[in-house]
């Protein structure tokens, strides 16, 4: 699973959990939805918490030195 945040709505679009106005939009697989604010950080922590986030750190390891 990858997704992108594509940043502050120029639009009308609603949250996709509350109907909301959303203030960002995250796009997954050519598939877009807008979050509001509250929504977004709930998203991102659960992201967070996830083992999904470790396997995608482990993937863009990069040694910096």
């Amino acid at each position: 699973m990858s997704f992108r945040v594509l940043g502050p709505l120029h639009s009308a679009m609603q949250c996709h959990y509350c109907g909301r106005s959303a203030e960002v939009t995250v796009e997954s697989d050519g598939l877009r939805v807008g979050l509001c604010e509250d929504h977004f950080r709930e998203r991102l922590s659960e992201l967070s918490e996830s083992m999904e986030l470790e396997a995608i750190q482990e993937d863009l390891d990069v040694d910096r030195t």
